[in-house]
């Protein structure tokens, strides 16, 4: 009877305060709020840069031509051509621990027809060892193999997009497609990517829209700018025995005698760049937890005021309970489950607005969240600790209230 009549006091209490009562529960409801949503947002930037080092290879460095600006290009191009095969043999010959060297190149976006449609597409040449190098899923048929890379054959591997978009339900294998003057046979499609973005330092954009032909294919058929980096990257797979960021530093200084001194491309260290992703994550996380220690500190506050003015009004009534039998602990429990009760109305409040915030950071700020029990149970936790806290002054102070001085109370 004991817990049953604790709740049915706490329960008048908090009906006959219901402004006071909910300002305080919003405090709580928004402080759970805030740590659900930021545990949330947390694990999906930990999720997407996870996703990106796997897309890219976590013992993977790459080497990407920088963008010269056309005032500079004809001077730079009197030391450095820009990425070129020899830069992938010297790295490959010259460089500890590499185990291959997938070199990229691409032409500007072309009008790609195929089953008698047209569609935008970007137009990538590569070797046979691009799909191990950046773990490329095929969803149908093959990818070239090295006999047709260095047969210069015209076969091509394209984005699921780029096979809707041209031949919609249509099979595409064993289809022709045609890129300027240009016939390539299509040979494979490539499994759905949606690509990966906004991570600092570097964007995995999707293959939607992407048609994958041989680096000799292209380099030979199709006509580029002199003055253009004769290669677009260059990825480099390590064995995982090196630190990546020593392999990349032995390979600037490589790449700087090569290409006399012009710095005409990026080395892109992926590991780093997952440190450098949690680093912003942690910083992240503080800012918001400070945010949501502050509305758990406001929402606590809120409780204490409202068991202190509670014990105030009912100061009569708790004189009354104490001289029918009431013991001091009875007095106690009833406020804290008093306090406990708000505590616990504003984190589950707060849990379903948390859940909603993740819901609306995800379908519009293209931010992907992961809402885990881990996450819901540290939230409701904490903001029951937080009422319990709050409620312990002001329940101590009622149980020792003087009986007969409470029962004088006006």
């Amino acid at each position: 009877m004991r817990t049953r009549d604790a709740l049915a006091f706490a329960v008048d209490n908090l009906a006959s305060r219901p402004l006071r009562s909910g300002l305080s529960t919003l405090g709580m409801m928004f402080g759970v709020a805030a740590v659900i949503a930021m545990l949330a947002i947390g694990a999906g930037a930990e999720r997407r840069a996870l996703a990106l080092i796997e897309r890219l290879g976590v013992h993977n460095v790459l080497i990407r031509a920088r963008t010269i600006p056309p005032a500079e290009r004809a001077e730079a191009r009197k030391k450095s051509m820009g990425l070129t095969m020899r830069d992938v043999q010297a790295i490959g010959d010259a460089v500890p621990h590499v185990v291959m060297v997938a070199p990229k190149a691409k032409i500007d976006a072309y009008k790609v027809i195929g089953g008698g449609l047209k569609a935008e597409a970007k137009i990538w040449g590569v070797t046979h060892h691009h799909p191990e190098a950046i773990k490329l899923a095929l969803e149908e048929g093959r990818f070239f193999d090295e006999r047709e890379v260095t047969g210069h054959a015209q076969v091509a591997v394209m984005g699921p997009g780029l096979r809707r978009d041209l031949f919609a339900t249509e099979a595409a294998l064993d289809q022709a497609v045609k890129v300027n003057d240009v016939w390539f046979h299509v040979v494979g499609v490539l499994a759905e990517d949606p690509g990966v973005e906004g991570v600092p330092g570097v964007a995995a954009a999707g293959n939607d829209q992407d048609l994958y032909v041989p680096l000799t294919t292209l380099l030979a058929k199709f006509d580029r700018d002199p003055l253009d980096s004769p290669l677009e990257e260059l990825v480099v797979q390590l064995d995982g025995k090196a630190s990546s960021h020593e392999s990349a530093a032995v390979m600037k200084g490589l790449l700087r005698q090569l290409h006399g001194g012009v710095e005409d491309y990026d080395i892109v260290v992926p590991e780093a760049l997952l440190a450098q992703s949690r680093e912003t994550q942690r910083i992240f996380s503080i800012v918001m937890g400070c945010i949501a220690g502050i509305s758990l500190l406001v929402g606590g506050i809120g409780i204490m005021n409202i068991m202190l003015a509670s014990v105030f009004e009912q100061t009569r009534e708790i004189g009354v309970r104490r001289a029918v039998g009431a013991l001091r602990r009875d007095i106690r429990f009833q406020f804290l489950v008093e306090s406990f009760l708000v505590a616990g109305l504003g984190g589950a409040s707060g849990v379903f607005l948390g859940l909603g915030i993740s819901h609306v950071v995800a379908s519009y700020a293209g931010w992907p969240t992961v809402v885990t029990p881990l996450a819901i149970l540290l939230s409701t936790g904490v903001s029951g600790a937080v009422g319990l806290a709050s409620g312990i002054y002001p329940a101590v102070r009622a149980s020792v209230l003087d009986p007969i001085e409470a029962l004088q109370h006006q």
